[in-house]
């Protein structure tokens, strides 16, 4: 039993190693529709904001509406061969959407693979957008 417990304990520091030494120290965050619509509302222009906001839906969804103030759209399968057109730092500060979260999540969490420390995922994304009654705007408007 003994030989167990030191075998297990070994495994486990093991893999607390690897994982360590992986990038993995760095997480995306999660940010409620009211926290992002309060964070838009109190900036003098889209420009000025703190932050790019990333539409990580296709460029159909995204023809149907988007957020406001939102500055780019790459779908979230090609986050990792595009995200170099954010033109962001690693300390700068993404704010990522789709439709659900789910997409978004993953978009944010390759961002954060990637090295970007401060990388926010919106919880519900455009149907928490809609249902909570915001704004949608329309690409070239």
């Amino acid at each position: 039993m003994k030989r167990f417990i030191w075998a297990l304990t070994g495994i486990i520091l093991l893999v607390s190693l690897v994982l360590a030494g992986t990038g993995w120290s760095y997480h995306s965050y999660l940010l409620t529709v009211q926290q992002l619509q309060a964070g838009l509302a109190k900036t003098s222009s889209a420009q000025k904001k703190g932050f790019v906001l990333l539409d990580v839906r296709t460029p159909e969804e995204h023809r149907t509406g988007m957020i406001p103030g939102t500055d780019f759209n790459i779908d979230f399968r090609d986050i990792k061969s595009r995200y170099r057109e954010l033109g962001v730092q690693p300390d700068d500060h993404i704010v990522v959407y789709c439709q659900s979260g789910h997409r978004s999540n993953i978009a944010a969490e390759t961002l954060a693979d990637l090295g970007y420390r401060h990388v926010y995922n919106v919880a519900g994304s455009m149907n928490a957008w809609t249902e909570a009654g915001f704004p949608i705007d329309r690409p070239g408007r």
